[in-house]
This record gives C-alpha cells, sequence and structure tokens, in this order.
C-alpha cells in the first residue's frame, strides 16, 4: 500500500512535510488529497516542506508545479519551503522552472510569506 502523506491545517494554511520517498502514486494521492483539503478547509495558502527530500525526477518536480496550479485555481497560494542544494540544481538541470511555485528557505518563513501574501488578497 502507498504512503499518504499528512495535510495538517495551521489557521488558514495547509502544511504538507514530505518525510517519504516520492514515488509517482504517492506525489498523485497527495495531488488529490490537498485539492480536496484545500476547498473543505478553505485555505488560502498551502506550504510544501520537502526538507527531507533529496532527490527528485521530472515527474515529482512537474507534480510540484501542478499542484501549485490547482491550489491557485481553487484559491489557495502554494510556498514549497526546505529545498537542498542538490534538488534546485536537479529541478534546474531538468528545465523545470516550477512556474507559479513561490519558494522560501525554510518554513518559518514560507509561513512569514504566505501570511504577508494572504492579508494583502484579504485586503482587495
Amino acid at each position: 500500500m502507498t504512503e499518504r502523506v499528512p495535510v495538517l491545517r495551521l489557521g488558514d494554511i495547509l502544511l504538507v512535510s514530505i518525510q517519504v520517498d516520492l514515488e509517482d502514486e504517492t506525489v498523485m494521492n497527495l495531488q488529490e488529497d490537498l485539492a480536496e483539503q484545500v476547498v473543505a478547509r478553505s485555505a488560502r495558502g498551502v506550504v510544501i516542506d520537502i526538507t527531507a527530500v533529496e532527490i527528485v525526477d521530472s515527474f515529482v518536480g512537474r507534480m510540484l508545479a501542478t499542484i501549485a496550479s490547482i491550489s491557485r485555481l481553487l484559491d489557495a497560494e502554494t510556498v514549497v519551503v526546505g529545498m537542498r542544494p542538490a534538488v534546485a540544481i536537479t529541478l534546474v538541470e531538468l528545465g523545470l522552472s516550477l512556474g507559479g511555485v513561490r519558494t522560501a528557505l525554510d518554513l518559518e518563513k514560507g509561513l512569514a510569506l504566505l501570511r504577508r501574501s494572504v492579508s494583502r488578497t484579504d485586503l482587495r
């Protein structure tokens, strides 16, 4: 059975901390689970913590961009935090710019970025 990545709620922000190897089925399940949670919890932001991720392939890179696109369509912004230098280098070498995905060095900075962004959109 494929592992599920837990989705935690921090107010109007969802936190996904990836602590398992990202197999294709795990990533597909995460995409579905996260979309459902964004709607069910009226989330305004999503933080995906990939600190424990050591290796990515093109499929995982595209899925991160897809998750961000889905969240944006559901009125939630996505920030990926904790990217290791080797992961960043691999994504660039694979030609994956992760368009639409904002990044921050760590969870604290990612949450601050989202909170600033969410408060700006609330003012509109």
